[in-house]
């Protein structure tokens, strides 16, 4: 089992910056890709980044060039930088991780308010 605790959300102002962070407990050994998702009010869960253990990092289109993922595989923590932040960036942020046999892990979310 692999548990997952993120923090770091809250309310911003928008064009503000916010740095989430996710720590990995319990059996991290099995863990291969880490990511970020979200879900906004209405809308359903959505991809945000992700970052294999290798480091190689993905984004959704609608946050390349503003969130930036990194891993500190040491600390077993991903975090998620993000800038310039809009109304639309507005939802519960959650951490994901990939295990052996193709399990997945969540973590309970942290909320992100963006004020306009």
């Amino acid at each position: 089992q692999v548990q997952l605790v993120e923090s770091g959300g809250g309310l911003v102002q928008a064009g503000g910056s916010l740095r989430l962070s996710c720590v990995a407990s319990g059996s991290i050994e099995s863990i291969n890709d880490m990511g970020w998702y979200r879900q906004a009010p209405g809308k359903q869960r959505e991809l945000v980044a992700t970052v294999t253990a290798g480091g190689s990092t993905d984004y959704a289109d609608s946050v390349k060039g503003r969130f930036t993922i990194s891993r500190l595989n040491a600390k077993n923590t991903v975090y998620l930088q993000m800038n310039s932040l809009n109304s639309e960036d507005t939802a519960v942020y959650y951490c994901n991780a990939g295990a052996y046999y193709n399990k997945h892990y969540w973590g309970k979310g942290t909320l992100v308010t963006v004020s306009s």
